[in-house]
């Protein structure tokens, strides 16, 4: 039974995370938040999955690799300072779109530098998980 409230739970609240983390990711350039808080808020409901159902059902369900989640947000955290010295300025200075998007406003680097970022945390967070709940 204590499964049944457990699943339930989490498909009710797993949308309820990933929709906070993106508000969080996107809330953090020009207030609190940004990469690293919505990597963390975002890996919370893959953390309570691969507690209660363990670490292959989690695997097997998601098909999440999460050391190439990592590797992929470092790389892209990296590659975005290089935008600014293709311009001839010092590497990681922002570069940004003078046009704003609906929803999202201006874009520019450093969302990808937090992108990046989100990643890392994403990626390292479900490794350490899926190390301690692995049998």
């Amino acid at each position: 039974m204590k499964t049944l409230i457990l699943a339930t739970l989490l498909r009710a609240l797993t949308p309820l995370f990933i929709s906070f983390a993106l508000y969080m990711f996107f809330r953090g350039h020009d207030k609190p938040g940004g990469g690293f808080i919505a990597g963390l808020i975002a890996s919370i409901p893959f953390m309570l999955h691969a507690m209660v159902f363990g670490y292959e059902r989690t695997r097997q369900v998601f098909r999440v690799k999460p050391l190439m989640l990592a590797a992929l947000g470092l790389l892209m955290a990296l590659l975005s300072g290089f935008f600014a010295v293709l311009k001839g300025e010092p590497y990681l200075t922002s570069a940004w779109v003078t046009q704003k998007l609906p929803l999202v406003g201006k874009i520019g680097t450093p969302i990808f530098f937090d992108f990046g970022v989100l990643l890392v945390v994403f990626g390292v967070v479900l490794q350490i998980t899926f190390l301690l709940t692995e049998e």
